[in-house]
């Protein structure tokens, strides 16, 4: 088989988001942009003649066929082998999990994550280095920065590969192994967590429902929930992958994992309720008819941590972004352990994780973790949430409410306008940013402006600085409001507004978040004068 070398010209918006590059398939599927970009990669990571790579994704529309042309511009650009997930798909914990354990130089992770799949929905790529997390910017830069120079590509001229079975096969010089894409991952969750009392738990009653979304995550929490662990058949829902993600946005939260909500919030509800999204890295979590905030879980899981066999010797550190509520900064402090706040993206926690500086991580939409991987992790959340209920024998609601008790509340949600003119958002952030000079020392109502700022991030570890990360306006109370445009959509701008109050008192720990937030929601609107320049009057997704 002969190496073709391929003539192109460059495209000039191949620039990575904080989780690679996504745009809609339909763009993918044009002449040369895949290939173009696969080259971009190739080429700025250098990988030595002979070297391993791992490659898989979320099943979405598109995954094979691109699993096929990356194949074979792996053979044509030197690699000696690729471990390729059956059937094409890898969730991204288990990808990162597999370039750890079998010491890859690295891998190509095809997922748009929580966006809708789909012929006209979106597709993605990325890059994770050896370490098994997201390139960080300095490569992404590079790859970026290559991608708008390249003139060619290469791969070979042949058949597509059978990728339905295990197995090992050549494709040219190079050996394709076709992995069970669960096997590695569920044998990495045994070791962390005490999968006897789950399943003891399972056993005596306790009921639980997964929402796998008809994502990637069906497959890995039929093998380790139901067959492993021993929850009931049927305990996974919408478990099979589908391209389109059964015509659903894999998104696990409470509007659009509407059927899980239906169910935890119905009459006859379980004891236990998760969703992961469509490539296995975010999580949400649900008791009976109560909903369990994403920078709670991680200030939870944290105080809790000690209670997993995999996490008994002690955490090294916790790290957060800054739109997460300080909720785990408490949790902490207490412990006599370090806190790092770093910008949004996975990539942020890998040099903590690597330096040995933290062991939990977290962010606010719906993602978890720990050092045992180097990505974010939903099904890992889920069985440490069940490692906890079958240790204290509590009810999830009961769990937070102690924890709020002993540690207080941090009061949080997360506004979500999707889909607003690029124009419009920019133009909105523009404003909120003018007026940072004048507003500390103003009051609005019952909160004092104490600082603004654009956040920005020195990496402890390698100094690298990440600027424009998010406005943030502090109140005289601990009480704040972030405003930042999203990178992970592929039309229009996503503008987040993120509002956290501290609530020491147990006797109001019951009040609802939108209830008790309402004061800095108005806040919010009249700051950025929301209405006015997008037309919305009410969120998209409220968190």
């Amino acid at each position: 088989m002969s190496i073709k070398t391929i003539a192109t010209t460059p495209f000039t918006d191949q620039k990575p988001g904080t989780s690679g590059l996504r745009k809609k398939v339909t763009v993918f599927q044009s002449a040369h942009y895949l290939e173009n970009f696969v080259q971009a990669i190739f080429d700025t990571i250098s990988a030595p003649a002979g070297s391993t790579l791992v490659l898989g994704g979320d099943g979405r529309y598109y995954n094979r066929e691109a699993i096929q042309i990356i194949l074979k511009m792996a053979t044509a650009n030197g690699f000696g082998k690729v471990l390729v997930g059956q059937g094409g798909i890898l969730s991204t914990p288990a990808a990162s999990a597999v370039i750890r354990k079998y010491s890859t130089y690295g891998g190509i992770i095809l997922s748009a994550s929580h966006n809708p799949g789909g012929p006209d929905g979106d597709f993605g790529i990325k890059y994770n280095t050896a370490n098994g997390g997201p390139a960080p910017e300095k490569i992404t830069e590079a790859i970026y920065a290559r991608s708008k120079t390249l003139t060619s590509y290469k791969l070979i001229e042949a058949p597509d590969m059978a990728l339905d079975q295990p197995g090992s096969f050549t494709l040219g010089e190079m050996q394709v192994e076709v992995i069970d894409p669960v096997a590695d991952y569920a044998e990495l969750m045994e070791s962390l967590f005490d999968f006897a009392a789950i399943r003891a738990l399972l056993g005596g009653g306790f009921r639980l429902c997964f929402g796998a979304m008809h994502a990637v995550t069906g497959p890995y929490a039929r093998e380790i929930l139901e067959r492993r662990l021993g929850a009931p058949n049927g305990s996974v829902i919408n478990g099979v992958p589908l391209p389109d993600f059964g015509g659903g946005h894999p998104d696990p939260n409470l509007t659009y994992a509407h059927e899980l909500v239906e169910i935890m919030y119905g009459a006859e509800a379980p004891d236990f309720g998760a969703a992961s999204d469509g490539d296995g890295d975010r999580n949400m979590i649900l008791g009976r008819k109560f909903f369990v905030n994403p920078s709670d879980s991680l200030a939870i899981i944290a105080a809790n941590a000690a209670l997993a066999p995999g996490y008994a010797a002690g955490l090294a550190g916790v790290a957060r972004s800054m739109p997460t509520s300080a909720a785990a900064d408490r949790v902490a402090a207490k412990l006599g352990i370090p806190c790092y706040e770093t910008p949004t993206g996975w990539k942020f926690f890998g040099n903590l994780m690597d330096a040995g500086k933290v062991t939990l991580c977290g962010e606010e939409s719906f993602g978890t973790g720990s050092s045992h991987v180097r990505e974010k992790d939903g099904l890992w959340a889920v069985l440490f949430w069940l490692n906890i209920l079958a240790k204290r024998g509590l009810p999830v609601e009961e769990i937070v409410y102690r924890h709020w008790a002993e540690y207080g509340r941090n009061v949080y949600s997360r506004h979500d306008y999707e889909g607003l003119p690029s124009d419009a958002a920019n133009a909105l952030m523009a404003h909120l940013k003018a007026q940072f000079e004048a507003l500390p020392g103003q009051r609005f109502g019952s909160y004092q402006v104490k600082f603004c700022d654009d956040f920005s991030y020195t990496d402890p570890i390698d100094g690298s600085l990440s600027t424009g990360q998010g406005l943030r306006i502090g109140f005289e109370d601990g009480s704040r409001i972030v405003f930042r445009l999203s990178g992970t959509g592929t039309e229009g701008a996503t503008l987040r507004i993120y509002l956290e109050a501290f609530e020491p008192d147990p006797a109001k720990h019951g009040e609802d978040a939108q209830q008790a937030l309402a004061e800095l929601i108005l806040i919010a609107n009249e700051l950025s004068e929301l209405k006015l320049r997008t037309g919305r009057e009410q969120p998209t997704v409220i968190t």
